[in-house]
């Protein structure tokens, strides 16, 4: 395959229980000439990670697992890759070959990649066990029990221990119950509500609650549900209430929500659709469960995500290291074999013989308090947004401002992030407000002092400076959204407001009037509109490339003031529309249409869809 090819896996119709079986072997028969000599490591570039490369390769070969167990354990198999696999745990087990995965350190990356093993030994034991010699599962054994004698971070790493050990217990080996029993009342400690979990305490509510927290939950419930029935069933009452709002991250043809860290791990996004399914949970109609996993397959399939050997890369929609962790190795996107948990099922499961349906029709504004966001769907539920009040704390992974922070996030604009420090070109500021002290150097929102949502309106209080306070009252809606801010400074500050960034391709075009700039063009319009008369600049911004996670090159509508000391009141509207046909119906002042506002001297006004009221007084 070419760079100009596209991969075979977006041709198949994953339909059936045998498309995703042959969707595996498409995504995983690309690796094959890549792993070592002794089978223990994925060799897949030269990129590097905050770990050690040998432990980056041992990252590799552990990810496929994640797919390879449910194959193996629904009657599917890959012999080839098979015996890569019993080959590599031979070697990596061994002490005295070179490949051997090491003795591990507290907070190593070997442990979170130990849970595939626990996975492996308790579903596919037949094909990666008990075929071992002797020696080499005690080396197994002794190599993984590692994970019982040092510290893992106290989030949802804690599922690592518990998954090894759930893998000792089902083959009858000695295992470490009583640490086991401490993580699981751990994670206990963890949630919230309506399903929702925190990632460790303090910490955000995003994909690591359904692709970690919940996905283990479920798996843990399926293998534990005789030994432990009454924390199976809290696992499993959680994970069907934490459904029904995360449909709503889901736009109608695939695409999920991109949102916070971890997104070079792509299609794990839908695996929680497949884990209820293997956990014989129907948390929704298991025709709504298929269809929900299968197009988000199929949209991921048909984007520019492989390389030209047809490996996996790093990045999102495209091959993309600005936005990756520090965390993000050549293997690390293979964390999205854990979608493919329903070939463990047998093809008469109804999983399986259930037709696809549709998304049931859904509200058009979901609060979601545990996460901090209002999603909001477009009438035929091609556009998701999800507005967004912020966070009380704050973490040093990567891009976190931009990751967490941004006041809206889109299935179909996405979310960018900074290339470099210097200026709105390199800062990609869309959906934010950035703050300069005149040097070209922008602040944006990292954390919040203060945040609330009551229905279509969030609230935030936010300190960029320790003499500039930021109120920021948000209007959620779609098409049109509003942006209320109070900035108090005690230095003279420049600002920019961005909207929407949108994908610069052949055929847009931009305009400014009302007050505000509008980009559009095949792939949708974006406008921002000041409704103050604040004396803002509008102006197109072309963002550095590679700065938005699903368009390589974007444009950002922008707002620009001098705010000198003092108080200052910004009001904007905002737009982001897909589609051409919505994009020939724009109308700059649609806003009209959506919202009351009423600006006085004395107070702004502002009337939602929802019947919300939003008075602010201005002095």
């Amino acid at each position: 395959m070419d760079g100009t090819s596209k991969h075979p896996l977006a041709d198949n119709p994953l339909r059936t229980r045998a498309d995703l079986q042959a969707a595996f072997a498409q995504l995983t028969d690309p690796l094959k000439p890549y792993y070592s000599e002794g089978g223990a490591r994925l060799l897949l570039g030269a990129t590097g990670a905050s770990y050690a490369p040998e432990v980056a390769q041992m990252e590799g070969f552990s990810r496929v697992l994640w797919g390879l167990v449910p194959l193996i354990a629904g009657g599917g198999s890959d012999a080839e890759l098979e015996a890569i696999y019993r080959r590599g745990i031979d070697s990596g087990t061994d002490p005295l070959h070179p490949e051997y995965w090491g003795a591990v350190q507290d907070y190593d990356q070997r442990l979170v990649e130990m849970a595939a093993f626990g996975y492996a030994l308790a579903m596919a034991p037949e094909r990666l066990w008990h075929p071992l010699p002797q020696a080499v599962k005690d080396r197994l054994y002794a190599w993984l029990g590692q994970i019982n004698a040092h510290p893992v971070y106290d989030c949802n790493w804690l599922f690592f221990q518990i998954l090894v050990n759930v893998g000792f217990r089902k083959l009858g080996l000695a295992y470490e119950a009583e640490q086991t029993e401490r993580n699981l009342d751990r994670v206990e400690q963890f949630y919230m509500d309506e399903g929702w979990y925190a990632d460790g305490a303090g910490g955000h509510s995003d994909y690591y609650v359904p692709f970690a927290i919940h996905y283990y939950g479920l798996l843990y419930a399926k293998l534990m549900n005789e030994e432990d029935p009454a924390r199976a069933s809290r696992f499993r009452e959680r994970a069907r209430t934490f459904a029904g709002g995360f449909a709503h991250w889901f736009a109608a043809d695939g695409p999920a929500l991109p949102y916070g860290r971890s997104m070079a791990y792509r299609f794990s996004q839908g695996a929680l659709w497949g884990a209820l399914a293997l956990a014989d949970e129907e948390a929704l109609p298991y025709g709504v469960l298929k269809g929900l996993l299968l197009r988000h397959l199929r949209w991921w399939f048909k984007q520019p995500i492989f390389g030209p050997d047809g490996v996996l890369t790093i990045g999102y929609a495209y091959p993309n290291l600005v936005m990756a962790e520090n965390y993000n190795a050549p293997g690390s996107p293979y964390w999205a074999c854990k979608a493919f948990a329903p070939l463990a099922l047998p093809e008469d499961h109804p999983f399986w013989t259930a037709e696809e349906q549709p998304l049931s029709e859904l509200p058009p504004v979901s609060v979601q308090q545990a996460p901090h966001l209002v999603l909001c769907r477009s009438a035929d539920g091609g556009h998701v947004a999800a507005f967004n009040a912020g966070h009380l704390s704050t973490n040093e992974h990567t891009h976190t401002s931009a990751k967490y922070e941004k006041f809206v996030y889109s299935t179909a604009f996405g979310f960018s992030v900074p290339r470099a420090e210097w200026g709105l070109s390199q800062g990609a500021f869309d959906s934010m407000l950035a703050l300069s002290e005149g040097d070209n150097l922008y602040r944006v929102r990292r954390k919040n002092e203060e945040t609330r949502i009551d229905g279509d309106i969030l609230f935030a209080r936010w300190k960029p400076w320790a003499d500039v306070e930021v109120r920021t009252w948000i209007v959620a809606g779609l098409p049109w959204h509003l942006r209320l801010h109070r900035v108090e400074t005690a230095r003279r500050l420049d600002a920019a407001e961005g909207g929407f960034a949108l994908k610069l391709e052949r055929g847009v075009t931009h305009a400014s009037g009302e007050g505000g700039v509008f980009a559009a063009g095949p792939a949708g319009a974006s406008g921002v509109y000041d409704l103050l008369g604040a004396g803002r600049e509008p102006e197109l911004v072309q963002a550095q490339a590679n700065t938005n996670l699903l368009h390589p090159r974007t444009v950002i509508p922008m707002l620009r003031c001098v705010l000198e000391p003092g108080v200052h009141w910004l009001l904007s509207a905002a737009a982001g529309t897909t589609g051409a046909e919505a994009t020939r119906a724009f109308d700059p002042a649609g806003w009209r249409t959506r919202f009351e506002v009423r600006a006085t001297d004395e107070e702004i006004r502002i009337g939602t869809p929802l019947g919300k009221s939003l008075e602010i007084g201005r002095h």
